[in-house]
């Protein structure tokens, strides 16, 4: 059986979730999809099991009770227990308070950007700002969602208010080096392509 780890960010949604009211795991899934935690938290059925035995067999959650509605097979409802209770005040009290370094993909991807030439470098960074649009749109649409089909207060969408604004953020970031790459603007443009062609040198040679 999978041991419980912080690592997990599901654990933390399923206390959150056991926090408000007993569940079985099906019910915690739908909470988490109605409002919209998929963006934030990865979220498969297979690994929601696997975490919730983890958390039972830690001590911060436990069966209550099994359920069985018409012909489905039984589910199991699960509580939470006060020290699953101290540990969700903990984890979360920590995540809130202390910045954690993320190793985020994009930046690696500027740490190497002068191995592009800055032609493919400028395509590649408007094919960014479409798809960044379009996220944005998307975030948009599920926040309209929550707010009139859902009515759901707007505590409930703040991680989707956040990752827009880090999206929008990104967003304008990269069209200002757009543009300062099409302008010769940016500070070292000059080596980056004599880098570039150099290296094509090197590699036909």
């Amino acid at each position: 059986m999978a041991e419980y780890s912080r690592s997990n960010l599901l654990a933390l949604a399923v206390l959150g979730c056991l926090l408000e009211r007993p569940m079985h795991p099906y019910e915690m899934a739908t909470v988490m999809r109605q409002r919209g935690k998929e963006g934030s938290i990865k979220l498969n059925y297979g690994s929601l099991y696997t975490v919730v035995k983890a958390l039972s067999k830690a001590g911060y959650i436990e069966a209550k009770e099994t359920e069985r509605e018409g012909r489905r097979p039984e589910r199991t409802v699960y509580r939470l227990l006060q020290a699953g209770h101290v540990e969700l005040i903990d984890w979360l009290s920590d995540m809130v308070s202390v910045p954690a370094k993320e190793y985020r993909r994009f930046e690696a991807a500027l740490s190497m950007l002068p191995a592009l030439p800055p032609e493919d470098a400028l395509q590649l960074l408007e094919e960014r700002c479409s798809r960044l649009e379009l996220m944005l749109l998307q975030y948009q649409t599920m926040r309209q969602m929550m707010d009139t089909k859902l009515e759901l207060p707007e505590i409930f969408g703040l991680e989707s208010d956040f990752a827009a604004t880090l999206l929008q953020a990104e967003l304008e970031w990269v069209q200002r080096l757009r543009g300062r790459i099409v302008s010769g603007d940016l500070g070292g443009l000059t080596q980056w392509r004599q880098f570039t062609a150099d290296r094509g040198d090197r590699l036909s040679t």
